[in-house]
C-alpha cells in the first residue's frame, strides 16, 4: 500500500538522500569541499602557538584555521590595508577558512595569546 493510502505524507528519498549525504560529510569535515571552499593547506592552533609558523600561498589560495587546543580558546585575526580578518573566538574544535585574494606579507595574530604569529606569504 502507498503512503498516502495510510494516510502518510509521501517521502522524497531524494530529498532525504540528500540530506544524508550532507550530514556525513559535514561530520567528516568534507563540506568545504562541497561548499566549493578549496583549501590549500591547514593550520593548527596548539601549544599556543600555530603550526606551521610561516606559509606560502598563491592569491586566491585558502587556509583552514583550526583550533586543536585542547581547552583554550584562540582568536586569529589580520589586520592590513589590503586585506583584513577576524575570525572572533575559536572554540577547541573549531574550524575557519580564510581566502588570501592579494598577494603580499602578511601576519596573522592571536587576540588572546600575543606570542602567536603566522607568516603568511602570498604571491
Amino acid at each position: 500500500m502507498s503512503d498516502a493510502r495510510q494516510g502518510k505524507a509521501p517521502v522524497n528519498r531524494r530529498r532525504v538522500g540528500s540530506v544524508l549525504l550532507l550530514t556525513s560529510l559535514t561530520a567528516s569535515g568534507a563540506a568545504l569541499a562541497l561548499a566549493g571552499d578549496t583549501v590549500s593547506l591547514k593550520v593548527t592552533q596548539k601549544g599556543r602557538a600555530f603550526a606551521p609558523g610561516a606559509i606560502s600561498l598563491q592569491a586566491g589560495d585558502a587556509i583552514a584555521i583550526v583550533n586543536d587546543d585542547g581547552e583554550l580558546v584562540h582568536h586569529a585575526y589580520l589586520e592590513s590595508p589590503g586585506f583584513s580578518f577576524d575570525t572572533g573566538e575559536q572554540l577547541p574544535g573549531s574550524k575557519t577558512v580564510v581566502r588570501f585574494p592579494t598577494a603580499g606579507q602578511f601576519t596573522i595574530l592571536c587576540g588572546i595569546h600575543p606570542k602567536m604569529k603566522l607568516s603568511v606569504s602570498v604571491k
